[in-house]
């Protein structure tokens, strides 16, 4: 098969490992991570069009290398190409190697703020997708001297507010990790915020299977030509509509 590939930068490393051992011929395009920062309706924009620029009959399918990410996915249309997307809230259950062992970690591990390889290299820092759009890690003087004094404390209050809902730091570990400093990244993270810290083995099924085409079973959403991808707002997590149906509904 000859495949499309349009995952999100931050399982850059992932995603290359898969790639140079897939049986067929898959073209990449790597999305900046900033996509989350402007919301799922602006996000999923993005990515319809690229998804529009990709040529009708030259794939057998595009795969998307995301989950559905904060309904960031909801709403894309396949035009005249498959689409394939793994059954999973966000790249996390990627890496963890489904959405049933997303779900039991997160039951079992509430305030639970997680971090990869990926997200450490590229998912940190100032997004400037937009002239407004406002990343999570910027610091207060960032902020100050953008937006002014008060207004840049404002800011800095509202967008460190997430961090008092969080009591530990997870490291995920895919075994793709060159050397450890990720790895102590996120403890020295973890440590800072006083919290704890854990290291958890990774498990890239997920991405090995979307690359190798191995899309038989529940794990995948499968999207027709003339059907979009909706939240289902259940286990399944995603489900395919008809875009007549849905539009005369």
């Amino acid at each position: 098969m000859r495949l499309k590939l349009i995952s999100c930068e931050v399982l850059f490393r992932e995603m290359c490992a898969e790639l140079a051992r897939s049986p067929h011929q898959v073209d990449v395009e790597f999305m900046p991570k900033g996509l989350h920062d402007l919301g799922g309706k602006a996000m999923a924009q993005d990515l319809q069009k690229r998804i529009d620029t990709v040529p009708a009959g030259q794939y057998d399918a595009i795969l998307l290398g995301y989950g559905l990410c904060g309904n960031g996915l909801h709403g894309l249309e396949a035009r005249d190409t498959m689409l394939v997307l793994p059954r999973a809230h966000d790249c996390i259950a990627l890496l963890m190697g489904s959405r049933e062992q997303y779900q039991r970690y997160f039951d079992e591990h509430p305030g639970t703020y997680y971090r990869s390889t990926g997200w450490l290299e590229r998912g940190k820092g100032l997004q400037q997708l937009t002239h407004n759009t406002v990343g999570m890690d910027v610091s207060e003087t960032d902020l100050i001297a953008k937006y002014g004094d008060d207004n840049g404390r404002y800011l800095y209050e509202q967008l460190t507010r997430y961090r008092s809902t969080y009591q530990r730091l997870t490291f995920i570990e895919t075994g793709l990790e060159a050397d450890a400093r990720f790895e102590e990244e996120a403890r020295w993270e973890a440590a800072e915020r006083g919290w704890t810290f854990e290291k958890l083995a990774g498990n890239l099924i997920l991405v090995r299977r979307l690359i190798q085409g191995d899309w038989k079973g529940s794990d995948f959403l499968l999207t027709q030509p003339g059907q979009r991808i909706a939240a289902s707002y259940d286990p399944t997590i995603v489900r395919a509509e008809d875009i007549r149906q849905s539009a005369s509904a």
